[in-house]
C-alpha cells in the first residue's frame, strides 16, 4: 500500500515536471509564431522619433487638399509595394546603370504610379528631425492612410516598425501585382499568396472608388476582347459605347485617363460596388468580382450596410495588408534616401 502511494506520488511529480517543460516549450513556440507581427506596433517611434507621425500628417494635410487625386495614387503605391516582397518600400528604389538591374519602378504596373517625389519630401523632413530612424516603408504606409483621411475617406490603424528592403526586381513586380486583366481565379491566388482572403479582395478593390485608369488598362474590353475586334460581353454595352465615343476613342490610346467611379471619384463611398452590379467596372478584375458567389455576396453585403460599416471593414483589410511580409528587427535597413539603398 505504501509502495503504491509512493509510486503514485512520483508519477504525479514526474507528470507535472513534463507538463511544466511542455508549457515552457509551448510559450516559446507561441512567442515565435507571434514574432512576425509583434515587431509592428502602434507608435513604434514614440521614443526614437516622437514627432515622426505628426510630421507626416502635417505635410499631408498641407499639400493633399491642393492635389486630392494624389490620395488614390498613394494608396495604390502602398498596395503595389506590399504585393512585392512585402511592405518594404522596394517600389521606391531606382534602377541602377552599374548593375543593370531593372527595379519595380520599371515594371509595367508601376509605370503609371505617381507620388514618388511626395514620399521623398516627407522622408527629407523626417530625416531632418531624426536621421536614420524612420523607414521609407513606414512613411508609405502612413502617407497612404493620412492622404485618404485628409480627403474624407476612412481611417485605419497603421502599426509601425517596418524596415526597408534591399532588393527590387521588375520581373517580381510583374509577376506579383494583380493585373487589371486578371480573372477571378488569378485574383484569388494572388491575394492568397499574400495571406489575404476573398473578403480582403473585395474590400481593397473598393479603393477604386477614388481611382482613375488609363485607357490602355482596359481598352481590350472595348476593342479586341478575344482577338477578333469584339467587346467584352461582361461590360455594359451602353457604357462601352460611351467610353469609346467620349474617352478611349482609339484602341491604342495610352494617355487618356478615365474615372473609375464616374461622378464621385473624389468621394470614398460605396458607388464603386453599385457600378459593379450594373456591369460598369472598368477593369476585367473589377468585373471578376461578380463572377464568384462569395465575392458577389460581399458586394451585396456592403451595399446593404452603412458607409460606416464599410469603413470599419475596409480599415481592417488595410491594416492586414500593411502587415504583409514585413521586415522588422535587424532585417533590411533604414534607408537614408528612399530611392537608393544605403552606401
Amino acid at each position: 500500500m505504501l509502495w503504491t502511494k509512493e509510486r503514485k506520488r512520483k508519477e504525479f511529480s514526474s507528470k507535472h515536471r513534463a507538463m511544466g517543460n511542455f508549457g515552457i516549450v509551448l510559450l516559446a513556440v507561441l512567442a515565435f509564431l507571434g514574432s512576425s507581427h509583434a515587431d509592428l506596433v502602434m507608435n513604434f517611434y514614440a521614443k526614437s522619433c516622437p514627432k515622426a507621425e505628426e510630421i507626416v500628417l502635417d505635410f499631408v494635410k498641407l499639400h493633399i487638399p491642393n492635389a486630392p487625386s494624389l490620395a488614390a495614387a498613394l494608396i495604390r503605391m502602398h498596395f503595389h509595394d506590399c504585393f512585392v516582397r512585402g511592405c518594404d518600400a522596394s517600389v521606391l528604389l531606382n534602377s541602377t546603370t552599374a548593375s543593370g538591374n531593372q527595379t519595380e519602378k520599371a515594371a509595367t504596373p508601376n509605370l503609371t504610379i505617381r507620388g514618388f517625389d511626395f514620399i521623398d519630401r516627407v522622408k527629407s523632413l523626417v530625416e531632418a528631425e531624426c536621421p536614420g530612424t524612420v523607414s521609407c516603408a513606414d512613411i508609405i504606409a502612413l502617407v497612404a492612410r493620412d492622404s485618404i483621411v485628409t480627403t474624407g475617406g476612412p481611417f485605419w490603424r497603421v502599426p509601425t516598425g517596418r524596415r526597408d528592403g534591399l532588393i527590387s526586381n521588375a520581373t517580381e513586380a510583374l509577376n506579383n501585382i494583380p493585373a487589371p486583366t486578371s480573372n477571378f481565379s488569378t485574383l484569388q491566388t494572388d491575394f492568397a499568396n499574400k495571406g489575404l482572403d476573398l473578403k480582403d479582395l473585395v474590400l481593397l478593390s473598393g479603393a477604386h472608388t477614388i481611382g482613375v485608369a488609363h485607357c490602355s488598362s482596359f481598352s481590350n474590353r472595348l476593342y479586341n476582347f478575344t482577338g477578333v475586334g469584339d467587346e467584352d460581353p461582361a461590360l455594359d454595352s451602353e457604357y462601352a459605347a460611351n467610353l469609346k465615343a467620349r474617352k478611349c476613342k482609339t484602341a491604342n490610346d495610352t494617355t487618356t485617363i478615365v474615372e473609375m467611379d464616374p461622378g464621385s471619384f473624389r468621394t470614398f463611398d460605396l458607388d464603386y460596388y453599385t457600378l459593379l452590379t450594373k456591369r460598369r467596372g472598368l477593369f476585367q478584375s473589377d468585373a471578376a468580382l461578380t463572377t464568384s458567389s462569395t465575392t458577389k455576396a460581399y458586394i451585396t453585403q456592403f451595399l446593404k450596410g452603412s458607409l460606416k460599416d464599410f469603413y470599419a471593414e475596409f480599415a481592417l483589410a488595410m491594416e492586414k495588408m500593411g502587415r504583409v511580409e514585413v521586415k522588422t528587427g535587424s532585417v533590411g535597413e533604414i534607408r537614408q534616401h528612399c530611392a537608393v539603398v544605403n552606401g
